[in-house]
């Protein structure tokens, strides 16, 4: 299984950015895809998940500001962006993991989101 990344980059605060995710391969019919992201200096944490039957989980942080979405037929996840803060900068990674277990088995290359003016 490969999962690739794509469309991080800078914005300004209050801006917006649409990130995906495209898997390949051997994929679980079972499965949950997760964005995490990790700050400079801080550890990894979960931004969003989102399950293939398509239920979602997003971080307090971030409720109400981001979405997350899939597009089964492609096993392609994205992560919405809006209102974006200083604090939502980092490098943010997908992940894919078996409905039932709490690690993720594949992660992405991640993307780098930075929120600056």
């Amino acid at each position: 299984v490969q999962l690739q990344a794509s469309g991080g980059g800078l914005v300004q605060p209050g801006g917006s950015l649409r990130l995906s995710c495209a898997a390949s391969g051997s994929i679980f019919n079972e499965n949950v895809m997760a964005w995490y992201r990790q700050a400079p200096g801080k550890e990894r944490e979960m931004v969003a998940s989102i399950s293939n039957l398509g239920t979602t989980r997003l971080a307090d942080a971030v409720t109400g500001r981001f979405a997350i979405s899939r597009d089964g037929a492609k096993s392609t996840v994205y992560l919405h962006m809006d209102s974006l803060k200083p604090e939502d900068t980092g490098v943010y990674y997908c992940g894919l993991r078996r409905a039932w277990s709490p690690d993720m088995a594949y992660w992405g290359q991640g993307t780098q989101v930075t929120v600056s003016s």
